[in-house]
């Protein structure tokens, strides 16, 4: 099989099983992976949490395609067994409970994994910035920052549609900057991320039939901060391009935890005050918060693929930009508490 026409296979079939995979399991899931509502909730009724068995199976199978026709980068078979290291205690602890010392040691271990890969946040890259940093530190950020990305992306897997389009919109992007920098390896793996997500929404999107789970959402976690480390070792965008990428779900994650932290509210137990929460909350409901989510979504996806080749003062300008509007949303989702809490409409 030629490489074009394995590649082609892979992103095919990445949305294809994805899509099958899930519908499937829409019908056919265990009693014990349906998620009740509970106080993080914002459904109403139990719906299955297995889709992210669906993802990583169309996922895994369009690798393997791609691998076929291309043969299996050592970079690529360190984040898998990464991956599979977080997939593993994220399923067992959507069958029961596993504890969260056990969940952090795993993830950690994960993040260990692409450090001795050599993903290693290695660098502080901001525009006009090259700033090397001392070994041992490398590998405590890169561990860090591989659990909180892990983390967030759980965190932000509260809404129908949010976090597969988050995949759709961030992988793709990844996807993208990969062609950009003629790395046809790299844009593939995060192609068929963004395909195996683009076949989870055929259920997920509201009303949804099934939800991601911890093992969806947990591994695409992983995958977001693997693949950004790829990419930035491979030199295809600096670090925080791929931040950008994914910046609706970082910014919002971390805004919420430092929140909470000031408030003095413990941060490991249910809440729902993330913004995508509140807007619903407040009265937004599921699709209009979930469309202007997506609109910022992309928005950030194509600032993220433009950045690379800006000039540094405009890169500066894109990062200030990005961040009023970040400032402007979180202004916007307080006033619609306010409207709803004074009954205005």
């Amino acid at each position: 099989m030629s490489t074009q026409l394995a590649s082609l296979a892979a992103l095919g079939g990445a949305f294809a099983l994805s899509a099958a995979g899930t519908a499937w399991l829409v019908r056919r899931s265990h009693a014990a992976l349906l998620d009740h509502p509970n106080e993080r909730s914002l459904h109403q009724t139990p719906v299955p949490r297995s889709g992210g068995i669906g993802v990583l199976f169309g996922l895994t199978l369009s690798l393997l395609v791609a691998s076929w026709g291309a043969g299996l980068d050592i970079t690529l078979a360190w984040l898998l067994v990464s991956a599979s290291l977080v997939a593993g205690v994220s399923l067992w602890d959507d069958f029961g409970h596993v504890s969260r010392r056990l969940r952090l040691l795993v993830q950690a271990s994960a993040a260990c994994v692409l450090v001795a890969g050599g993903l290693i946040w290695s660098r502080l890259d901001l525009p006009g910035i090259d700033w090397a940093f001392a070994a041992p530190v490398a590998w405590v950020l890169t561990v860090l920052y591989v659990v909180w990305m892990i983390n967030l992306y759980n965190f932000m897997d509260g809404m129908d549609g949010l976090a597969g389009g988050m995949g759709l919109f961030g992988f793709g992007a990844l996807a993208a900057l990969g062609w950009q920098g003629e790395d046809a390896l790299f844009a593939l793996v995060s192609a068929c991320t963004a395909a195996a997500c683009g076949g989870f929404l055929t259920s997920n999107f509201p009303p949804a039939r099934i939800f991601l789970g911890d093992l969806g959402s947990s591994t695409l976690g992983l995958l977001a901060a693997g693949l950004s480390l790829w990419g930035c070792q491979r030199g295809l965008f600096p670090l925080w391009a791929a931040w950008l990428a994914f910046s609706p779900f970082i910014v919002d994650a971390t805004s919420t935890l430092l929140r909470r932290l000031v408030r003095g509210e413990r941060i490991w137990e249910p809440h729902r005050s993330h913004h995508y929460q509140r807007l619903v909350l407040a009265g937004w409901g599921h699709r209009k918060t979930l469309i202007r989510a997506y609109l910022v979504m992309a928005g950030a996806a194509a600032c993220a693929v433009a950045a690379p080749s800006l000039p540094v003062r405009d890169q500066w300008a894109l990062i200030v930009a990005w961040a009023i509007i970040y400032s402007l949303i979180a202004f916007r989702v307080g006033l619609a508490e306010r409207q709803a809490a004074s009954g205005q409409p």
